[in-house]
């Protein structure tokens, strides 16, 4: 897979707590310069980056939901998908209960993620994060299974805010955890081509990273997402 390729599986990505209007969009400019998936905003960007990119509709507006602990309500959740979704998102990135599955509450975070992949149903993808980073190797295809149950689109390792990032191991074993048909996201500590590619080969279908233009260019990001 070239780098060029690569850049339609990017999800250009700026979550930071300071980012400006003119942050968001110089972000949603360069994803439709390099043709990457979408561009992934904190909830109040979303509108600021649907503007830039509504008559682009091959690049979307991705927003995250319950971010970044996760520790928000089910309705809370369900009320951010359909707030963005109503700005201009077509793809939500929720983060998973991860305290209830760490407890072995799988039935709350089952319907935790059903409420967000309800609310987007039609309107939005929705890919689960589940914190990789935080979990035994049981919880993370328990994690999984639950995504698949709920019926979401994707699983993504991480937050890119937690203690680790996207690992080629966590991502092989949650394509052989969800199976062919479910998206795998790799996010946190993807900074270059080689990294990309690294992650593709053992099965993520969706590359989360600051460092999209250093990628589409070949070159080495010094982004920490």
């Amino acid at each position: 897979m070239s780098e060029i390729t690569l850049s339609g599986i990017i999800d250009h990505t700026l979550l930071k707590a300071d980012a400006r209007q003119e942050d968001i969009i110089k972000l949603a400019e360069e994803a439709k310069s390099y043709k990457f998936a979408s561009v992934c905003v904190n909830p109040a960007w979303v509108s600021t980056a649907y503007e830039v990119l509504k008559d682009t509709p091959e690049v979307k507006v991705c927003t995250v939901i319950g971010f970044p602990l996760g520790a928000s309500t089910s309705e809370t959740k369900a009320f951010e998908t359909t707030n963005a979704i109503a700005n201009g998102a077509g793809e939500v990135d929720m983060v998973i209960n991860i305290g209830a599955l760490k407890a072995g509450n799988d039935e709350l975070v089952r319907n935790d993620i059903t409420a967000v992949v309800e609310a987007a149903k039609g309107k939005a993808l929705t890919k689960v994060i589940i914190e990789t980073c935080l979990l035994s190797e049981e919880e993370k295809v328990r994690a999984c299974k639950l995504a698949v149950e709920a019926g979401a689109d994707f699983v993504k390792t991480s937050t890119g805010f937690s203690t680790g990032g996207a690992t080629k191991e966590d991502i092989a074993l949650m394509r052989a955890t969800v199976g062919p048909d479910i998206g795998v996201k790799a996010s946190g500590g993807v900074r270059s081509a080689e990294d990309a590619l690294v992650m593709v080969g053992a099965g993520a279908t969706r590359i989360g990273t600051s460092g999209g233009v250093a990628i589409a260019k070949g070159e080495q990001s010094q982004s920490g997402y």
